[in-house]
């Protein structure tokens, strides 16, 4: 099978290594030059959870137009690149492709939908792979966690389970599920929980739980995304946010917020799609969100220094 994989980061490395060892063709797409040149050159070395090696058959570009048709696009860059992704590969891939999208935050579906038709899109969440890119070439994954997969209106698909059982035979931990909208607005409460205020604070979620100041405003801004969920009526599948979040931060004490990590790196963040949409939607819902406002406001004015 062919797979294409834009946007070569942690996860998008991790993904295309997995591919190519399982025997698949692989190409990767990424705009940082220096990556794809040092993976031409040297192959791509992964290592962690998954071991220790250099993959040298994964094809890599800078131009999605060298990949042409394909069988699986997989969007895997920042949420803010959906939608030029999206721009680009519609006249390229080909109309039979499926597209798998797996972004943090909210909102790809609907990025994808103003440049490309959504009948062959599927909506992924992947969790706790404690991914990061070393330097050029060579990506680092500290865990092999759940990757969710669904339709993006809901539902069980001859597609979807064909789309499962190639992840899983690659190898990944996946589960196709009816409802992703609800494990999306899942991770979506936990992202929100850890990644601003990581940011802010600059501490590891485990710092940040463990100071009483830094995690009363963590919790306060689950709790608002929390809200604008039940007034949306996603069905949850917990009622109390502070035990949820706790118990997901509880896996991860070392792991720093992908928000945090771009920092380091004085790269801008996925805001927009993470603690910058829960103000947007507590406006439309009459929701108050003063912790997330405060949370974005402060980002927002560290990024301007980048």
């Amino acid at each position: 099978m062919k797979i294409v994989v834009v946007g070569m980061g942690a996860m998008g490395s991790v993904y295309a290594s997995l591919f190519c060892e399982a025997g698949h063709e692989v190409w990767g797409v990424d705009s940082w030059a220096e990556h794809v040149e040092a993976i031409k050159l040297r192959g791509l070395r992964l290592d962690g959870a998954s071991g220790s090696r250099i993959i040298s058959d994964i094809k890599v570009t800078s131009n999605i137009l060298d990949v042409g048709n394909c069988d699986v696009c997989i969007i895997a860059t920042k949420a803010s690149g959906v939608g030029a992704v999206a721009h680009l590969i519609g006249s390229v891939i080909g109309k039979n492709a499926l597209v798998l999208t797996i972004q943090n935050g909210l909102g790809a579906g609907e990025r994808i939908s103003e440049y490309m038709s959504t009948d062959n899109l599927l909506l992924g969440v992947a969790e706790g792979f404690g991914a990061s890119i070393v330097a050029p070439g060579h990506a680092h994954h500290n865990a092999m966690n759940l990757i969710r997969i669904g339709e993006l209106t809901g539902g069980i698909s001859e597609r979807l389970l064909g789309m499962e059982t190639l992840w899983q035979e690659a190898g990944f931990s996946v589960k196709a599920f009816d409802d992703i909208t609800q494990l999306i607005w899942e991770k979506f409460i936990c992202n929100v929980t850890f990644s601003a205020p990581c940011t802010v604070f600059d501490k590891t979620v485990g710092e940040v739980m463990a100071d009483p100041s830094c995690w009363n405003v963590a919790v306060g801004a689950a709790k608002e995304a929390f809200t604008i969920a039940v007034a949306k009526k996603v069905n949850l599948s917990f009622i109390d946010p502070v035990e949820y979040v706790t118990s997901f931060g509880s896996r991860m004490p070392n792991a720093r917020s992908s928000m945090l990590l771009d920092h380091m790196a004085k790269r801008l963040s996925e805001l927009d799609a993470i603690n910058g949409m829960v103000p947007i939607l507590g406006r439309e819902l009459g929701i108050p969100t003063p912790y997330n406002d405060t949370l974005v406001a402060t980002v927002r004015a560290l990024e301007e220094k980048f």
